[in-house]
């Protein structure tokens, strides 16, 4: 499987329009987790940043949510932020533009929050447009870099090297709360937190 750790400067300079890291003066590293709420998954990644006071944004996927709106629930109640992750997981250079956003408005109504990552990453300029506009409002969030937790082909330790080699201050680092990365996130996630602590670094959610 074919992806980019870090996110390619040419693909910052094309798509301005997102956020691809937070501008800060202090050691703060961004986490999210693309893809839940998921029944283990999730749970275990809000008890493991609860060890560190740290604090995560959740890029939920509608469907899941309402599978799981308890979970959801309780990503709020600790203090995480949410985003809008699409009602379905659609990848929007695959669906025509009215399936795509439609799919997000759907996902709108069950997830509140104004912060929105495309799944994949794949996105259109047009559909960009749309979603910065009066009925979406929404602010897209891409990434600086992704932990490969999505790869069978890695192992946890992997994901985990790739995260402390590429991540720094202002950092937003993707990880899944979901059943395929699970094994890889078990591994890595508490080795993450455990790292960047001792470095000094905070975790924080993404400014809304």
């Amino acid at each position: 499987m074919f992806y980019l750790v870090k996110a390619p400067w040419l693909l910052k300079k094309m798509y301005p329009e997102c956020i691809w890291e937070i501008k800060t003066e202090q050691k703060n590293l961004y986490l999210t987790f693309d893809d839940g709420p998921h029944p283990v998954a999730t749970p275990f990644v809000l008890d493991e940043l609860k060890k560190y006071n740290a604090r995560a944004t959740f890029f939920c996927i509608g469907k899941n949510v309402e599978e799981h709106f308890g979970i959801y629930k309780k990503i709020i109640e600790e203090g995480h932020a949410v985003g809008n992750h699409t009602y379905n997981h659609l990848n929007g250079w695959k669906v025509n533009d009215k399936e795509y956003l439609d799919n997000i408005y759907k996902a709108k109504k069950i997830i509140d929050s104004n912060l929105f990552r495309p799944p994949y990453g794949k996105i259109t300029k047009f559909q960009l447009k749309q979603l910065k506009g009066e009925k979406y409002k929404l602010k897209p969030i891409m990434w600086t870099v992704l932990s490969g937790d999505f790869d069978k082909d890695v192992t946890g330790e992997e994901c985990y090297l790739t995260v402390v080699k590429n991540a720094g201050q202002g950092s937003v680092v993707v990880f899944h709360d979901s059943q395929k990365a699970l094994e890889r996130l078990r591994y890595s996630l508490p080795l993450v937190l455990q790292y960047f602590t001792e470095k000094g670094f905070e975790f924080k959610s993404i400014p809304l």
